[in-house]
């Protein structure tokens, strides 16, 4: 049977999540929902990665199994068509080998956060970045992103309900970028590199940088919070509005 590898964009905003669920709109169902419609097939779509509630792509990838021979093209093209009005999009499709599975065959996954620094409220980048109402020191925090950088133990970044059977990653890069903007304010940009994570480390790294961003942290902090173990010592988990899946690697 053709697989295609499906490369996604959406808008999390209106979504339960990546997930199916028992209840809401999810990204995958929409994605399945959109199969059956151009195809007439009932079959699984398989992501790269479980986003949350809120959270945004615009390099997630899939996977779906079809019994007849489309072109590419006709896949990507007539699943658009499907998937309208929901803010979801695929980018490409292509036919990849039989063995290829998007979660498993993965090398390696790219998060972009995004963090918009101004007094007045978001309206254009409203639930697409965490608005803080102060000025962040970017230096400071890339300094404590420096500290989580490489193989360890991440447990005090891991959700509570977590189902890694290990909280040991390797974290590949956790790079802090100062972007300008053309109004108001300033946006700060963690991008965030490695073969996979743990529920929740992203946001969870993000938040503890955003408090060596306000002074009130110190990089031996986070290397203390990091060596503690412990999910009481992280700072506070970071909105899932300002996060990106914004790469998958094979």
């Amino acid at each position: 049977m053709p697989r295609y590898k499906l490369t996604i964009e959406y808008d999390g905003t209106p979504f339960v999540g990546w997930q199916v669920q028992a209840a809401g709109l999810s990204v995958q169902g929409v994605l399945a929902e959109a199969v059956r419609r151009f195809s007439g097939e009932t079959v699984p779509v398989h992501g790269a990665g479980r986003t949350d509630a809120g959270v945004h792509a615009t390099g997630q990838v899939a996977h779906v199994e079809l019994a007849r021979d489309w072109k590419p093209d006709t896949v990507r093209d007539a699943m658009n068509a499907h998937l309208r009005p929901h803010p979801v999009a695929v980018l490409a499709a292509e036919e990849v080998a039989e063995d290829f599975h998007a979660r498993f065959s993965a090398t390696g996954r790219r998060y972009l956060y995004r963090i918009i620094a101004r007094r007045p409220d978001l309206v254009l980048e409203r639930d697409r970045a965490w608005r803080v109402l102060r000025p962040l020191d970017a230096q400071a925090m890339a300094e404590g992103a420096a500290r989580l950088i490489g193989r360890h133990d991440f447990t005090t970044f891991r959700a509570i309900g977590c189902q890694a059977a290990s909280p040991v990653k390797t974290l590949d890069r956790l790079e802090v970028e100062t972007v300008p903007l053309t109004g108001p304010g300033m946006e700060i940009r963690v991008h965030a590199q490695a073969r996979s994570f743990l529920h929740h480390q992203v946001r969870s790294m993000v938040g503890t940088l955003v408090k060596l961003g306000e002074g009130a942290w110190t990089p031996d902090d986070v290397t203390a919070a990091l060596e503690a173990k412990d999910r009481t010592r992280c700072g506070p988990m970071a909105p899932s509005a300002g996060l990106y899946l914004a790469e998958v690697t094979y």
